[in-house]
């Protein structure tokens, strides 16, 4: 398989490389949330950036933003619910995997 910049492999694999992203789309796993909830859900989120990713991750189709009359809450599309799989493989992967994982040097 070729990772061509416009392959559908690529683009999922890039989708998921924003940190945020999947931590947002496994914290709206049991229904919608208000921004504030999602805030305390995920933790160590600024507002402007989970305003960011939840904007981008409503602009690729993967979650729905809906206006109610005193609040906004995000939610997740079918799409989005489909990558569930994915992202909690990838966790249990980096759980069971992490240590042996070796990361440069923030130095």
């Amino acid at each position: 398989m070729t990772f061509l910049a416009d392959c559908r492999a690529r683009q999922a694999f890039d989708l998921l490389a924003n940190t945020w992203n999947p931590v947002v789309l496994h914290a709206l796993r049991h229904g919608p949330r208000r921004p504030a909830e999602l805030r305390r859900a995920i933790g160590g989120i600024r507002p402007k950036v989970l305003t960011e990713t939840v904007r981008r991750l409503e602009g690729v189709g993967l979650v729905t933003r809906t206006a109610l009359r005193d609040r906004v809450e995000y939610g997740l599309t079918d799409l989005g619910r489909s990558l569930l799989g994915p992202i909690d493989v990838l966790g249990r992967w980096a759980h069971e995997h992490g240590d042996e994982v070796r990361l440069p040097d923030p130095a």
